[in-house]
C-alpha cells in the first residue's frame, strides 16, 4: 500500500522534504502539533515541556519496548498559529546533530489541509544516516494515527 506521507530526499542534498494532505480541517492539524495531550496520542511520546511561541522550547521523551528512555528537544524560532512552525530538533544521546525544521500548514478546504516539512541537516551523510532508519515508515504510521484521532 502506498504511503500517504511523501518523503523526498534528493541525491546529494542536505534536506528531506515531507508532505501530506490530511482529511482534517487546518485547525485540527495544527492542534495535533501544539497541544501536548494530542501529541502524546499520535506520536506515542510524553511531552515534558512545550512552549508554543517564538523563542519557546520543547522536550519530548519516548520509551522503547525495552524500557529505555529517548529524549528529543529543540527551540522554536517562528510560531504562527495555523500557518508555520520553525524549530530545531535534537535527538538526545545520539550521534545525530541538530536539525532545522520548517513546518508549513495550508488550508485546502473546510475538511482538508496540507502539511509541508523541510528538514535541513548539517551534512548529506547525516541526512543519509537518518534515512537508513525506518524514518519514512514511522512518520507515515504516526500521521495515520493523527488522522484517525480526529476522525473518531
Amino acid at each position: 500500500m502506498e504511503q500517504k506521507t511523501k518523503v523526498v530526499a534528493d541525491e546529494g542534498k542536505q534536506e528531506i522534504r515531507i508532505s501530506r494532505v490530511f482529511g482534517l480541517p487546518l485547525e485540527s492539524l495544527f492542534k495535533a502539533y501544539v497541544v501536548p495531550e494530542i501529541i502524546e496520542q499520535w506520536m506515542g511520546t510524553k511531552v515534558i515541556k512545550l512552549e508554543c511561541k517564538r523563542h519557546g522550547s520543547y522536550h519530548f521523551e519516548t520509551t522503547d519496548p525495552k524500557g529505555n528512555k529517548h529524549g528529543f528537544n529543540g527551540t522554536i524560532h517562528e510560531f504562527e498559529s495555523n500557518q508555520k512552525i520553525t524549530r530545531t530538533f535534537e535527538m538526545e544521546n545520539t550521534t545525530f546533530p541538530v536539525q532545522l525544521e520548517f513546518l508549513e500548514f495550508q488550508d485546502i478546504n473546510e475538511n482538508n489541509s496540507k502539511l509541508d516539512i523541510l528538514i535541513v541537516f548539517k551534512s548529506v551523510s547525516d541526512r543519509d544516516n537518518l534515512l537508513k532508519l525506518p524514518f519514512a515508515f514511522g512518520l507515515n504510521m504516526a500521521h495515520n494515527k493523527l488522522e484517525e484521532l480526529f476522525s473518531n
